[in-house]
């Protein structure tokens, strides 16, 4: 691997979580990091006499400077050795990390930060970098446990193919097992989740559960004889999908979801799956697009 990682840098505590995953996250895959500042001014307004397009002429640059040095100290905490790269522009944080993202490997970020940076979970905006970022994107929440394994949530797709590469690479590296989970119930091949799974919907239960069975089995084969040093532990289960596998987060490390699932509204660039579990996993949550 040879893209490097690229983390979202504000100063914010969470953003200084985020900038740790990332430095250990370059680290095991054995590529460089790169730290990413971006501002603009408040509300579009800009000191009297000063360009919109230096915000340096006000001291802002070197209030910036200490937030990315800070942030380079603690990426060398974590991995003393790394190669670190920086990068302070002028510009939306949103925008510019959708386009670090067409030559990172994978784009991190905080879950609550300062300034603009302070907006990717608040409304749309981290639905919009993880629907269009060009890489996997891992929001950093919770506290996960270090021995816990990695969360696949399974959906059988197509899209959902480099999400279990990802998985299994994420395992593999990080030397711990696979959970699979594949939530399924009377609702599976609708067009959207309904409220409940009511029983007296006429369909065949244990056929389905055993096309559900066959898809779990048939999307994990190929991938462990790719990794074979990763156990894997199976999980059919059928209940809600989305309450199902933030549960199932509390005893994980990391999440990995892909963008879309199967069915759904396929006009959307990212599931209702993956955003719940992007506002409510207790462990960080890798959000991973198909190929488009």
């Amino acid at each position: 691997m040879t893209k490097p990682v690229v983390v979202g840098v504000d100063g914010s505590p969470s953003s200084m979580e985020a900038v740790e995953a990332a430095a250990r996250e370059a680290e095991r895959c054995g590529t460089g990091l790169r730290l990413v500042h971006a501002f603009g001014w408040p509300s579009g307004r800009v000191p009297p006499g000063v360009p919109p397009w230096n915000p340096a002429a006000a001291g802002v640059r070197e209030m910036v400077d200490g937030t990315v040095t800070r942030a380079e100290e603690r990426a060398r905490e974590v991995a003393p050795n790394l190669e670190i790269a920086r990068e302070v522009t002028v510009g939306e944080p949103l925008m510019v990390l959708e386009i670090e993202s067409r030559t990172a490997s994978l784009v991190v970020v905080g879950s609550r930060g300062l300034g603009a940076f302070g907006t990717l979970l608040l409304g749309s905006t981290a639905v919009h970098l993880a629907a269009h970022a060009r890489c996997p994107v891992l929001v950093v929440r919770g506290r996960p446990d270090p021995a816990a394994p990695v969360l696949l949530a399974v959906d059988g797709s197509p899209a959902g193919e480099r999400a279990v590469e990802f998985a299994f690479a994420e395992a593999s590296l990080r030397g711990v097992g696979l959970l699979a989970v594949h939530v399924w119930n009377t609702w599976t091949d609708g067009a959207y989740q309904g409220p409940g799974d009511p029983l007296n919907v006429m369909v065949d239960l244990e056929h389905l559960r055993e096309a559900e069975q066959r898809l779990l089995d048939e999307t994990l084969e190929p991938w462990e004889k790719r990794w074979p040093q990763v156990a894997v532990d199976r999980r059919l289960v059928r209940a809600r999908v989305r309450s199902t596998l933030i549960e199932a987060s509390q005893e994980a490390q990391l999440v990995v979801v892909g963008a879309r699932g199967h069915g759904g509204f396929t006009g959307l660039l990212l599931g209702s799956v993956s955003q719940a579990l992007l506002h409510h996993a207790a462990c960080p949550v890798a959000v991973v697009r198909g190929e488009a």
